[in-house]
């Protein structure tokens, strides 16, 4: 399978009492779908994942599947903390239709780079759907090192890494290395015109529930060598995501849902919503990009 594109890593919309509001789910999906993206993910990190119940993770999904099959890419997020309950949240988005996986070593658990490899070779073994990696060590506590993707890039069923460590260099390498049937995608808001440039397939960007369009204009630019264009649509937007990658990225994500007009509510504890000062501050430069 190859990853291409502009793939949306969707907010989930909580109405007033923080429960998942079903039928702005349902809106912010068509939204997206009619921006012109190619892929969606759910129950991403921008998605507050981390936060659900065992049903409502099922809902999210399903609702998700329900309005999008057969327009646009689906890609679920199986992390977890542990490989067997990866292994398990694989097997149930197949059955709902997903396409594709995306999948971060486990969390908290700090797994040596042989831990990684075997993590991501037995999730493999127990799907048929193909595995994008997870590269965000911010957010894992390690990195999925070079050596170790240059292993798992051979197995048939892992068929990219989203990078997300900030460090272009790192990108570049795996970049220049030409896997075979690999995908390095975009996984930093603010670095993708380096990204396309260098040949890499996708962008799955949180940004993109804020300026789906706009990025979706930003690859069609670069696959068509405007890289000028390129440039100044990301110039146009830069501070926003620049905004948002300084810090508070899921809440400004969805304060910012497709430029403001989609409201999604605010975020679960363990996250703090904005106060108003800071609200106004994101919205002035939401106004003006």
């Amino acid at each position: 399978m190859s990853i291409r594109g502009i793939y949306v890593p969707m907010v989930t919309p909580f109405d007033d009492n923080n429960q998942i509001d079903v039928a702005t789910l349902k809106t912010l999906t068509q939204t997206l779908i009619d921006s012109g993206v190619h892929g969606l993910v759910v129950c991403g990190t921008t998605g507050e994942y981390y936060t659900f119940s065992d049903e409502e993770r099922e809902l999210v999904l399903s609702t998700v599947a329900e309005i999008a099959k057969g327009k646009v890419a689906l890609m679920a997020g199986i992390n977890d903390l542990s490989t067997e309950g990866s292994a398990k949240k694989a097997q149930r988005v197949a059955e709902l239709g997903y396409e594709s996986l995306m999948l971060a070593p486990p969390p908290y658990s700090l797994p040596s780079q042989e831990g990684v490899i075997a993590h991501y070779n037995k999730v493999a073994e127990a799907t048929n759907l193909p595995i994008v990696m997870y590269n965000f060590p911010a957010r894992t506590g390690i990195s999925i090192e070079f050596d170790t993707v240059a292993e798992l890039a051979k197995h048939p069923k892992i068929v990219g890494i989203k990078e997300s460590s900030g460090d272009f260099s790192r990108a570049l390498s795996m970049l220049q290395a030409d896997f075979a049937d690999f995908t390095v995608v975009c996984g930093c808001d603010d670095q993708p015109v380096d990204y396309f440039f260098w040949g890499a397939g996708a962008w799955i960007a949180g940004a993109a529930n804020v300026f789906p369009a706009e990025q979706v204009a930003i690859y069609d630019a670069t696959q068509a060598g405007n890289w000028d264009e390129a440039k100044k649509l990301m110039s146009q937007i830069y501070p926003v995501i620049h905004s948002m990658e300084s810090g508070d990225y899921n809440q400004k994500a969805k304060l910012g849902c497709v430029k403001g007009t989609v409201k999604v509510g605010g975020v679960r504890t363990p996250l703090a919503n904005l106060n108003e000062a800071d609200k106004a501050e994101f919205l002035n430069l939401l106004a003006k990009a």
